[in-house]
């Protein structure tokens, strides 16, 4: 069979008929087009134009790739070292952590509901990847750093759509039970508008029975502008005020004149997020518990101190390989059967785990390091003072915490570039090169043990 160039021919100036001539002549004027345009030199390509329309590659809407390279950007100082940057980000952090630490009343017992929005308006793309993907995955971590401050709380989570309110899980100081009931994508779907006033409605009858020596707070993610509620939020307001619950919320659109007044006549906190960051950090205030309020006069009285008896349990542990069947017994919370536990005190039934309240005598079953992390915030550690590096004298320090040597080098000021150093200068705005104190002990430590100081919960020096 031919080939589709042999098809074409052409006849010699003999006379003769030269098969496929003329598909040879196309390949050598096409070569020869190909080698002027080497010749000339590369040209220039045509860059295409950022329109504000989706692409077909999925890569999204210019101003979306402009916000979100937004975080990626970092700043090079006059030396070209990236050090600086990182330093500024760690200096307005310990701004941010500087706290009050006033020894005031405040009740390490928590009872919290959770509130997340699951309506349509969670669907907003204005938090990557939306609104309702960021408030849960804030969420989990809101569970792991509560309990971690907080072990023996308690909390709950509920969720609001299509108008009604409904339990995702209930009253519990176990994580993991929290963590799986984020993570239901089921239950979570958004829909319809949300019911500002059932769910509180729900959150009151959940915490309105619980003894009065625990805090009874709600905590909201609300993203709507809007709430459809069957009756008058105003009487549910009022029976807030009346149960002492503190209401707490976090809006992601815009201020609400509702949300406002809930908050402000519940002694609580209402602010709207202006970013991701800042939307962690509202959410993250509710993790220290808030002080004892006073009791309003129309309302009841709550006691001044109460105290709250509490069991330490025996723990029963087996070795895996020596475990048989006479090793395993039901628990009295779950009734599975398992071969460890905590036996109560009081009655001796087994329960799965602590901090929790016995199934059976209702004894509350803790252990020492739980009262001990909640005490720390009757007692917050004072916060350490910041001294730059130049105002202290020309001489080698060594930090009480580490026994590390800080040379204590004076640097220019950062404006200052009359010696023409740069480095010089980027090293005067370092907080890793000052040193803090503290007001109480009096002792130089490094940025190192200041950070570690405000995790751990005390000084080294004053113990």
């Amino acid at each position: 069979m031919a080939r589709p160039e042999d098809t074409e021919s052409e006849e010699d100036p003999d006379g003769d008929w030269i098969p496929g001539t003329a598909a040879r002549a196309d390949r050598k004027a096409k070569g020869a087009q190909t080698d002027r345009a080497k010749a000339a030199g590369p040209q220039k390509k045509h860059k295409k134009k950022a329109t504000a329309y989706a692409s077909k590659d999925g890569e999204g809407y210019s101003w979306e790739e402009e916000y979100k390279r937004s975080w990626d950007i970092l700043r090079e100082d006059e030396s070209g070292s990236l050090e600086s940057a990182v330093n500024q980000l760690i200096a307005n952090k310990r701004r941010r952590v500087i706290r009050d630490t006033t020894s005031i009343q405040r009740g390490i017992i928590r009872h919290l509901c959770l509130i997340i929005d699951v309506s349509l308006a969670m669907t907003d793309r204005d938090l990557r990847p939306n609104r309702l993907d960021m408030s849960l995955n804030y969420a989990q971590e809101f569970v792991t750093e509560f309990f971690d401050q907080n072990p023996i709380s308690q909390l709950c989570i509920l969720i609001t759509k299509d108008a009604i309110a409904e339990r995702l899980s209930g009253l519990s100081g176990n994580p993991l039970d929290h963590h799986k009931a984020l993570s239901n994508k089921a239950k979570l779907t958004p829909s319809g508008e949300p019911s500002l006033q059932n769910s509180l409605e729900m959150a009151r009858a959940s915490l309105a029975h619980l003894p009065s020596h625990g805090s009874r707070e709600v905590l909201v993610i609300f993203g709507s502008l809007t709430t459809c509620d069957p009756d008058d939020i105003n009487k549910t307001l009022e029976n807030l005020e009346k149960d002492r619950m503190r209401v707490s919320m976090v809006g992601l659109a815009a201020e609400v004149r509702i949300c406002k007044e809930i908050c402000k006549r519940t002694q609580g906190h209402y602010g709207v997020i202006l970013n991701e960051h800042h939307f962690k950090e509202l959410l993250f205030e509710a993790i220290s518990p808030p002080p004892i309020a006073k009791s309003a006069s129309n309302g009841p009285k709550t006691q001044s101190s109460s105290l709250i008896q509490m069991g330490f349990p025996n723990k029963i542990t087996h070795d895996e390989h020596q475990v048989d069947a006479s090793s395993h017994s039901f628990c009295a919370c779950h009734s599975k059967l398992q071969s460890t536990g905590f036996i109560c005190p009081r009655c001796g039934s087994k329960n799965c785990e602590i901090p929790t309240n016995c199934s059976v005598c209702g004894l509350t079953i803790v252990s020492s390091p739980h009262l001990a992390r909640s005490y720390r915030h009757l007692f917050p550690v004072s916060n350490w003072i910041e001294k730059n590096a130049n105002s202290l004298p020309d001489q080698t320090l060594k930090c009480f915490g580490c026994d590390k040597e800080m040379q204590m080098n004076k640097q220019p000021p950062a404006n200052d570039k009359s010696n023409g150093d740069p480095v010089n200068a980027a090293k005067a705005n370092n907080p890793s090169m000052n040193v803090y104190h503290c007001p109480r002990c009096k002792n130089m430590f490094c940025y190192e043990c200041d950070v570690y100081h405000e995790q751990l919960g005390l000084c080294p020096g004053c113990c």
